[in-house]
């Protein structure tokens, strides 16, 4: 290993030189407090920032035991540190000079969820940070004061500031891992209190706007108050015992008129998934894990899924067994996706009448004496969602405005007036016995049976030109992987750029366990089999700073939005 001294002479000796001398740069160096781990130097001041790591040990680093004595205390530290990180880099990174990205010193920047990310890691022996560092030069000739003052004096700053106990605000550390571990509680003891979510009294649900989603502050913010008959009480490890609303096990309905908060409330709980950051609102906002949010997709691709729970009887006898579509229609796509959730393993779907297929969603009495059962390929959610929940113990929470057949299969309904919920389980059944739809219900005796598909690896091709492996995230929604470019619009609980990115190189590993005879399902359970024993790292050939924990559900939803995928 070099001392930092030999990359300080290494700087002095390629000053005024051409940019590319700075890759004599790349190797360790042993600094007084910690390693400095040089691992790629950008080839241009314009090409992404140089990879960099810091590895701080421990016995220097001195955080308590207790502070990463178990996964959900361990994720919460290395967040608070990624955090504090970002802002020390962003100050020191705001008077930069040179060309290009000279001068920049970043970090995988966390949004509002708290998410396992590579970008630091803590166990017994070290803590470190992978950043990123803009080697400065001015056009394409190297600067090297700016790079000694970035790695002489910037950056032990910055590494004093945010990896060292004794200099961070130790309330608010523990703060910040309570609060996680408090909320992984909560979603962990759903299961035993019959519940599929919780929302907590005084949670601030509206966000800053649908751009922002730090919690909102200007005008009237009403906090959330659970009905008393669905209040239920929760002893926390460390916050003491909290009030909230229950949401049972089975079918929910959340309704109200408009612009009362129906959609906030569900977006709240689609996004329960994640825990939240202290001072967002939605902290002891919990949803059970594998909730699915599901709407309506015109002009996805869909490969041999059965939709035959939901579609059947299609003109010139077209399979729905082993359903293809190169351009899905709204109902096609939106039973696809609930198949597809289902072949993963969610035990909650969630949506929103306002972006499902209303065709597949409900047929009134009417539509059944106008068009007969027998001239009708679907059949709507309305009829399957008990079933569902019978055959496969999978819950159902829908927002809705529109449509007051779902009465008839609710087990409860919540009712939003001025933001604030209300039971309205007892009403509903009356009116529901009261006012007859006349409907008949098309669902059958069963729900259906799920098909296990097997994908074949000839179909997953990521090369470019003359790279064997290209794969990239293009923003939050996109992935381009080889020549083909994944839509995941639709996949709506993705929330970070780190996830689409590490989900990317997740589906190329996947890989690995293709072999023509094993099912998506058990590739997808190999693959997080391996991440839960060596971590994210597993999924990329080198240590990357920006990858950021996704569910089974999300390279599941990018697997099956492949357009070359070919199952077997």
């Amino acid at each position: 290993m070099k001392s930092s001294e030999d990359l300080r002479r290494i700087l002095l000796r390629i000053d005024g030189k051409g940019y590319k001398a700075y890759k004599d740069c790349e190797g360790v160096y042993r600094f007084p407090d910690y390693t400095l781990m040089i691992d790629h130097v950008q080839g241009d001041p314009f090409a992404s920032p140089s990879r960099v790591r810091i590895q701080i040990p421990m016995s220097t680093a001195g955080f308590p035991d207790d502070t990463y004595s178990s996964r959900s205390r361990e994720i919460a530290l290395r967040d608070f540190l990624t955090r504090r990180f970002y802002e020390l880099a962003d100050y020191y990174s705001r008077r930069r000079k040179g060309s290009g990205k000279s001068g920049i010193i970043s970090i995988d920047r966390p949004g509002q969820e708290v998410l396992e990310r590579t970008s630091c890691v803590v166990n017994s022996s070290f803590v470190e940070f992978r950043f990123v560092v803009g080697f400065p030069a001015l056009g394409r000739r190297i600067i090297s004061r700016e790079a000694e003052s970035i790695f002489f004096e910037k950056i032990p700053e910055i590494v004093k500031k945010a990896g060292f106990y004794r200099n961070l605000d130790s309330r608010k550390l523990y703060r910040h891992i309570e609060v996680n571990e408090d909320a992984d509680f909560i979603r962990n003891m759903l299961g035993e209190m019959g519940l599929v979510g919780f929302v907590a009294d005084g949670s601030i649900l509206p966000r800053a706007s649908g751009v922002d989603q730090r919690p909102l502050k200007k005008g009237k913010v009403v906090p959330f108050e659970s009905p008393d008959t669905m209040r239920v009480k929760i002893e926390l490890p460390n916050s003491g015992t909290i009030s909230g609303m229950g949401i049972p096990a089975g079918v929910s309905l959340i309704v109200g008129g408009g612009y009362h908060g129906k959609s906030t409330l569900l977006r709240a709980l689609q996004n329960g998934i994640y825990n939240h950051i202290p001072g967002d609102g939605r902290e002891f906002v919990v949803t059970d894990a594998t909730a699915v949010k599901i709407r309506a997709e015109d002009g996805r691709r869909v490969e041999k899924v059965n939709i035959s729970p939901f579609i059947n009887n299609l003109p010139f006898e077209k399979d729905t067994v082993r359903f293809s579509t190169d351009d899905a229609s709204g109902s096609t796509s939106q039973a696809a996706n609930i198949i597809e959730a289902l072949e993963i393993g969610t035990k909650l779907i969630i949506i929103d009448e306002d972006t499902s297929a209303t065709n597949f969603m409900i047929r009134d009495h009417r539509m059944q004496e106008l068009v007969s059962k027998d001239r009708e390929p679907i059949t709507p959610f309305i009829d399957k969602v008990r079933l569902m929940y019978r055959d496969y113990g999978t819950s159902t929470i829908i927002a809705l405005g529109g449509s007051g057949d779902y009465l008839d299969v609710a087990d409860k309904v919540i009712c939003m007036i001025e933001y604030l919920p209300h039971d309205f389980t007892e009403r509903a059944k009356r009116i529901a016995e009261n006012f007859k739809t006349g409907r008949i219900a098309e669902g059958g005796e069963k729900f259906g049976e799920l098909s296990m598909r097997i994908p074949n690896p000839g179909s997953f091709d990521p090369s470019r030109g003359r790279r064997d492996v290209k794969i990239t995230s293009k923003g939050l929604k996109s992935i381009v992987f080889g020549t083909h470019t994944i839509d995941l619009g639709a996949v709506e609980q993705l929330v970070d750029v780190s996830q689409t990115r590490a989900v990317g190189d997740a589906i190329y590993y996947s890989t690995r366990y293709m072999d023509g005879k094993t099912t998506l399902a058990d590739i997808i359970r190999s693959v997080f089999a391996d991440i839960e024993k060596q971590g994210l790292d597993v999924i990329g050939p080198k240590p990357v700073g920006d990858y950021a924990y996704f569910r089974p559900f999300e390279l599941a939803g990018a697997i099956n939005r492949l357009r070359t995928l070919v199952i077997t």
